[in-house]
C-alpha cells in the first residue's frame, strides 16, 4: 500500500510540475509526500541508526530512494558516501548535502520508535548502543523528499542537481573522505553548495540563517610535556612536568582573554591532563589534550601560533634544554569554520521570507562553538555556500520548560527528540525553494 501511495503521489506531482510554483502548492505536495512516504521513511531511519564509517544499510536505502526518484546514483564514494545527479538542461550545478551517521548513545527518549540498535564500533571494536541523537535522520529523509519534489518539477528549473549523502560527520571525517575520492573531478564541481541542520533549540519549522559563521572551525591539539623524573621528596632533582603543565594551562587562558579581539570569538579548552603514576613519583612526562575553536582563518592562526609559543617558551622558563621542550601536535582531523556567503545567504533569506512568511525566518547567531565538516565541500576551491538551521522542537515544549517543566534536550543527549513532521517538511520546503531560486524557478 505504501508503495502504491508513493507512486500515485509522484504522478500527481509530475502532472502539476508545469504550473507556477504558487499554483503547484509546494507545501501541500510535500505534506502529501510526508503522509504517504516520508513519515514511514523517517521512522525507518530513526529505528535503524548506524555509526560513522559503517552506515552500509543507510547508504543502500538512500541509494535506492534516490534512484527511484530518477537520479543517477553512485555508491561507495569516500567509503559509504552516495552521490546522486539529476541533469536537467543548461544551468548551474547546485549541491545539497545530508549527513547520515548516528552516535554511540543509548536512546532514552521514551519514543515508541526509539532505537534499540547495538553495533560494533569500527574504531574500538566494542558493541555499543546507537541513536540518531543529532537529527541526521531528518536530514536524509528531507533529502529524499527534496529529490522527489525536484524530479517532479523539472519544468521549473534547469541545470544539474547534485545530492550528497555523507558519512561520518560526527567524526568530522566524511566530507574530507568524499572530497579526497576525487569528488569534483568525477562528478563536476558545483557552482553552489547547500546544507541544513535540524536544531532542537529552535521552534519546529522555523528557519535560522545567518550571514556569517553558523559553525566554528575546530582543531584537536596535543601538547607533550617532557620532564625529568625524580622522587617526590626531592623535587629539586627533577623537572616536574605537572607543574609545567599547570603553568601552560593557565597561560593559555590569556590567548582569548588578552590576545584575541573582544569581538572575535575563539575557544581554547584543555579537556584532558594526564601525568604521573604514584603519589611520591615526579613523572618525566605529561600530556595535555585541547580543543581549539575559531570562526575565521585569522583567529585560527592566532590561536595555534599562540599555543605553540606559550608551550615552548614555558618549557624554556622551566629550564628545559632545547631538545626537551614541549611538543605541540595539531591533528589532521581539523575542520575549517563554516562561513556562509553573505550575498547568497541574504538572497535565500529573501526567498524564504517571501514564501514562508517573515515570522518563520530568523537570523540568530549561535552562542556555542560547535563544528561541522561541511566546509570541506565549500573551500579549496571556494564555492559560494549557505548552511541553515531548521527548528525541530514544538513550541509547547519550550513553554513547558519555561513553566518549570523538563528542559528541551540538547543534541547528543540520550533524551534528544525532535518533532519529525514539521522538521522534515520544512527541511524539504526550504531546500526546494532555495534550489528553484538558484536554478531558475524562484520567481
Amino acid at each position: 500500500m505504501h508503495r502504491t501511495l508513493s507512486s500515485v503521489l509522484v504522478l500527481t506531482l509530475a502532472a502539476t510540475a508545469a504550473l507556477p510554483l504558487q499554483a503547484a502548492s509546494l507545501d501541500a505536495d510535500i505534506q502529501a509526500d510526508y503522509d504517504a512516504h516520508l513519515g514511514v521513511l523517517f521512522d525507518h531511519f530513526h529505528r535503524n541508526p548506524e555509526l560513522s564509517l559503517v552506515e552500509h544499510q543507510t547508504a543502500a536505502r538512500m541509494a535506492q530512494e534516490l534512484r527511484t526518484a530518477g537520479f543517477e546514483v553512485t555508491e561507495g564514494v569516500g567509503g559509504t558516501g552516495v552521490v546522486a545527479l539529476l541533469a536537467n538542461g543548461e544551468g548551474p550545478m547546485v549541491m545539497m548535502r545530508a549527513d547520515m551517521d548516528g552516535l554511540p548513545v543509548e536512546e532514552k527518549s521514551g519514543l515508541e520508535n526509539a532505537s534499540k540498535v547495538l553495533q560494533k564500533d569500527p574504531i574500538t571494536g566494542d558493541m555499543v548502543p546507537v541513536m540518531h541523537a543529532c537529527g541526521h535522520d531528518v536530514h536524509i529523509t528531507s533529502l529524499v523528499g527534496t529529490a522527489r519534489q525536484m524530479a517532479a518539477r523539472r519544468n521549473d528549473w534547469s541545470g544539474t542537481l547534485m545530492l550528497l549523502v555523507q558519512p561520518a560527520e560526527e567524526r568530522v571525517l566524511g566530507a574530507r573522505m568524499m572530497k579526497d575520492d576525487d569528488l569534483w573531478d568525477r562528478f563536476g564541481q558545483p557552482d553552489y553548495a547547500l546544507a541544513f541542520h535540524v536544531a532542537s533549540e529552535f521552534e519546529a519549522g522555523k528557519i535560522n540563517v545567518t550571514d556569517g559563521s553558523p559553525y566554528a572551525g575546530a582543531d584537536t591539539v596535543d601538547i607533550i610535556i617532557h620532564g625529568v623524573g625524580a622522587h617526590g621528596a626531592s623535587p629539586h632533582a627533577g623537572k616536574d612536568p605537572i607543574v609545567l603543565g599547570a603553568q601552560i594551562v593557565l597561560a593559555l587562558q590569556t590567548l582569548v582573554a588578552r590576545e584575541l579581539s573582544p569581538r572575535s570569538p575563539g575557544v581554547v579548552t584543555v579537556g584532558s591532563f594526564h601525568a604521573g603514576t604514584k603519589h611520591n613519583i615526579i613523572s618525566d612526562r605529561a600530556h595535555l589534550q585541547l580543543t581549539v575553536r575559531n570562526t575565521s582563518p585569522e583567529t585560527r592562526t592566532l590561536l595555534l601560533e599562540g599555543i605553540e609559543r606559550i608551550a615552548v617558551n614555558m618549557g624554556r622558563v622551566a629550564g628545559l634544554p632545547e631538545d626537551r621542550l614541549p611538543e605541540v601536535i595539531v591533528s589532521e582531523e581539523s575542520v575549517p569554520p563554516t562561513i556562509n556567503d553573505p550575498e547568497l545567504a541574504r538572497q535565500l533569506r529573501g526567498v524564504w521570507v517571501e514564501h514562508l512568511g517573515e515570522d518563520q525566518v530568523v537570523s540568530e547567531t549561535s552562542t556555542g562553538m560547535g563544528a561541522e565538516d561541511f566546509p570541506f565541500f565549500s573551500t579549496d576551491p571556494d564555492i559560494p555556500s549557505v548552511y541553515w538551521a531548521v527548528g525541530g522542537t514544538p513550541r509547547e515544549a519550550f513553554e513547558w520548560a519555561e513553566a518549570g517543566g523538563p528542559p528541551v534536550p540538547s543534541h547528543h543527549s540520550p533524551l534528544f527528540r525532535i518533532s519529525p513532521e514539521p522538521s522534515v517538511t520544512r527541511g524539504v520546503e526550504s531546500t526546494v525553494l532555495a534550489l528553484l531560486e538558484l536554478m531558475g524557478g524562484g520567481g
